[in-house]
């Protein structure tokens, strides 16, 4: 016969050696969210205390009891800031752990709070109003990071470098012309935050559980306290079920996140011995355990692997999103963690980012050096064969790719040809032709609107100057 002790451990079993209690501590387990959801006590505090103030306005609870539940929120608001508040798992999340510490301070009136609103409609606020914040933060670090790329591209608007495609040497361009291409990128990135505030835009509070309240409230009140400039939602089922604004928040966090990989990988390229164009500070790389010569470039590789953590992100809630029905369902809890771990490491790697570009050592010998390899100057010899010489484009790319073979062939250069050898490929070759095979010549060249030139590289940084 088994006594207790035998069905404990039967339990145990069953349910697992972390579940004591059984059924009920799993449960309790599964459904808290408050080790994360903490996080929003500002924006819960902040939306109380909106909701509050219109209830009050309307007539809904009076003016002793508001005065109360005031105090009382901002008591608890410097608690959980001075670190001395009690958050609880079995009370489940930031709303009911402020709520019922309110109930403690100042008694029954903290029960009319809850008036004319739904944790439903409270947490689409509150993780509103958080992402809200945090996409302002996202625009303030990429205007950050684009300054130093303008100023980057300014000291050196002149430098000569290699311009690569497929990681080959294409054509010269100039390092300011290759800084201004991630201006244009991260200033892309700044649209979409920009964008992406402007859509969420809107406060869902007062939409409560889904079917909106019969209470006399005022959203627009409470939409004007809390800073939406787009007014209250317009659909209250909707409002409770939306997360399209964290999807928007990861969609162009991980864009942003690839757009950084792509610049870290381009350090993590560059820093190498093998193409020595760039130096990073001790501030930005370290050392190895065990060969004493190695300066890794370890900032620009987490940055790179940052974009993984970020991307998963962006996938898991649009998994958790894809198959619910209208409107809200325990699902979209697990929405949080995802923006919240994305947000922390997109800040990081902007912040890196924006310290090892202004950091950096910019080679610009080494740079030069390799500007003039692979025959980078051959779309110019082109250029010029259809220009003085008069010969169609194709011909002129024909009669180039015979010189590219005979300097190859000789172990040189094309500019190392001599005049006799640039006739036997087309009698109409001058010694003009020297003028434009250089690297400097070819960047100069290159004017038409948003090429490398360095006076065109000047103009766009102006541009971009005042945009910021």
């Amino acid at each position: 016969m088994a006594d207790g002790n035998s069905d404990n451990k039967s339990s145990n079993a069953m349910w697992g050696g972390r579940f004591a209690s059984g059924p009920d501590a799993i449960m309790e387990e599964i459904n808290a969210s408050i080790d994360f959801d903490k996080t929003l006590y500002n924006e819960d505090i902040d939306g109380s205390i909106a909701h509050a103030t219109m209830l009050a306005a309307k007539g809904i609870i009076s003016e002793e009891d508001k005065a109360s539940i005031l105090d009382g929120l901002n008591t608890i608001r410097r608690e959980i800031e001075g670190g001395t508040f009690t958050f609880s798992r079995r009370l489940e999340d930031i709303h009911m752990n402020i709520e019922s510490r309110l109930r403690e301070l100042i008694g029954p009136a903290a029960g009319r709070l809850h008036t004319a609103r739904s944790r439903n409609d409270q947490v689409a606020l509150d993780f509103r109003l958080w992402v809200k914040k945090e996409l302002q933060k996202t625009d303030v670090a990429l205007t950050g990071l684009i300054s130093v790329f303008l100023t980057r591209a300014e000291e050196h608007a002149d430098t000569v470098m290699p311009g690569f495609t497929h990681l080959q040497t294409a054509q010269p361009v100039t390092f300011g012309h290759h800084c201004m291409a991630y201006v244009e990128m991260f200033g892309r990135d700044r649209k979409r935050v920009r964008h992406a505030i402007e859509h969420l835009d809107e406060s869902p509070i007062g939409a409560a559980a889904l079917a909106g309240t019969g209470f006399a409230i005022d959203r627009h009140m409470t939409a004007e306290a809390l800073g939406f400039s787009g007014g209250p939602t317009r659909n209250s089922i909707d409002t409770v079920s939306d997360r399209d604004f964290a999807l928007e928040f990861l969609s162009l966090a991980s864009i942003c996140a690839t757009h950084l990989s792509r610049l870290a990988e381009e350090i993590v390229i560059w820093s190498t011995p093998q193409f020595n164009f760039v130096r990073l500070s001790d501030s930005f790389s370290t050392g190895s355990s065990i060969m004493p010569q190695k300066k890794n470039p370890d900032a620009a590789e987490l940055v790179r692997a940052k974009t993984g953590r970020i991307n998963g992100a962006l996938i898991a809630l649009l998994t958790v999103m894809k198959g619910l029905p209208l409107a809200y369902s325990k699902d979209m809890q697990e929405d949080k963690e995802q923006v919240f771990d994305a947000a922390k490491n997109l800040d990081l790697a902007i912040a890196a980012m924006t310290g090892m570009v202004g950091d950096l050592t910019v080679n610009t010998a080494s740079m030069k050096a390799a500007a003039g390899t692979g025959f980078s100057t051959a779309t110019d010899l082109a250029d010029w064969l259809v220009r003085e010489a008069g010969l169609p484009f194709r011909d002129a790319h024909h009669a180039t790719g015979h010189a590219v073979a005979l300097a190859e062939k000789k172990g040189c250069d094309l500019a190392d040809l001599s005049l006799e050898e640039f006739q036997s490929i087309n009698p109409a070759i001058t010694n003009g032709i020297f003028d434009v095979l250089t690297v400097e010549a070819s960047v100069a060249s290159r004017k038409s609107f948003g090429g490398t030139s360095p006076d065109g590289v000047r103009q766009q940084i102006a541009w971009w100057r005042e945009q910021i």
